[in-house]
C-alpha cells in the first residue's frame, strides 16, 4: 500500500520518466586526494547525468567552484570580497566546462550557459534559452553563479531552480543527509530524514546559507541532501529513491496542493 507520505516522497525526489530537475553539485565534489578536478569523479558524474538524460528527465546543472576557490575561503584572506567572489565564479567555469566535456563524451549535448558573459567560452545565461535547452533534452549547465558578488551558489541554484520550474533542488554534498550537528565532529549527531525549512532556520542547521534556504521556503522549493560519493547517488535520488535528507514545508502548505 502506499501511503500519502510514501506518495509525496516519491514526488520530491522526482522519476526519470519525465520532469525537471536541478542538481547543486559543489566544486569539492569534483575532487580527490590527487587534484582539484579528478578525471575518474568526472567520468562517474558525468555517466549518471548522461543516463537520466537518457530516461526522459530534464537535467539543471548549478555547479560551485571552492575545489578551485571560493571568495570566502582562507585563500581569499585580504582581498576585496568582490574581487573574491569574481574568482570565485571564474571558478565555476572551469568546472562547468570540464563537466560539460564529460558528459558530451558519454553522448549527451550539453550546454553551459554562463551569468556572466564570456561568449567565446560558453553562452550567456538567458532563461527562455535554458528552458528551451532542456525542452530539447539537453543537460544545462549553470555557471558563475548569480553573476553578482556576496551570493553563494546555493543561492543561485535556488534561484536557477525557480526560474526554470524545476520541481526539486539535488544538493549533492559530501554527507549523506542533514545532521542536528557536525558528524565529522561529533559522534552522536543525529540525522533526520525529513526536516522543514522553518526548522533548518531557526535551528541554524547547514542545509543551504539562509538565503537560499529562505527562497526555497518561500516558494515551497523542495530539497533532498544526499552523499555524491555513494555509487550512483545522483541517479538513485533523482529516480526517487528515497536517500538523505527531504526538507520542504510541514505539509500544510503547497506540496499538498496539487
Amino acid at each position: 500500500m502506499v501511503t500519502e507520505t510514501t506518495r509525496r516522497s516519491s514526488d520530491v525526489s522526482g522519476s526519470t520518466g519525465g520532469g525537471r530537475i536541478l542538481v547543486k553539485l559543489s566544486g569539492e565534489s569534483f575532487a580527490d586526494e590527487h587534484s582539484s578536478i579528478s578525471p575518474k569523479i568526472l567520468v562517474s558524474l558525468a555517466r549518471q547525468f548522461a543516463e537520466l538524460s537518457r530516461e526522459g528527465l530534464q537535467v539543471g546543472i548549478v555547479v560551485g567552484g571552492g575545489n578551485i576557490f571560493r571568495g570566502t575561503s582562507p585563500q581569499a584572506t585580504g582581498m576585496d570580497r568582490s574581487s573574491a567572489d569574481s574568482m570565485g565564479m571564474l571558478a565555476t567555469v572551469i568546472n562547468a566546462l570540464a563537466l560539460q566535456d564529460a558528459i558530451e563524451k558519454e553522448g549527451t549535448a550539453t550546454r553551459v550557459l554562463s551569468a556572466v558573459t564570456m561568449q567565446e567560452l560558453c553562452e550567456p545565461y538567458i532563461r527562455r534559452r535554458a528552458i528551451r535547452h532542456l525542452e530539447k533534452g539537453r543537460v544545462v549547465i549553470f555557471a558563475a553563479g548569480l553573476g553578482e558578488p556576496y551570493f553563494s551558489t546555493d543561492t543561485a541554484a535556488a534561484q536557477r531552480a525557480l526560474e526554470i520550474n524545476a520541481r526539486v533542488i539535488l544538493k549533492a554534498t559530501k554527507v549523506d543527509g542533514v545532521y542536528d550537528k557536525d558528524p565529522m565532529l561529533h559522534d552522536d549527531a543525529i540525522r533526520f530524514d525529513e526536516l522543514t525549512y522553518l526548522d533548518a532556520l531557526q535551528l541554524g542547521i547547514k542545509v543551504m546559507d539562509a538565503t537560499a534556504l529562505s527562497l526555497c521556503m518561500d516558494n515551497d522549493m523542495p530539497i533532498v541532501v544526499f552523499d555524491v560519493y555513494t555509487d550512483d547517488s545522483i541517479q538513485r535520488v533523482a529516480r526517487g529513491e528515497r536517500i538523505g535528507t527531504v526538507v520542504r514545508s510541514d505539509g500544510r502548505g503547497g506540496d499538498d496542493s496539487d
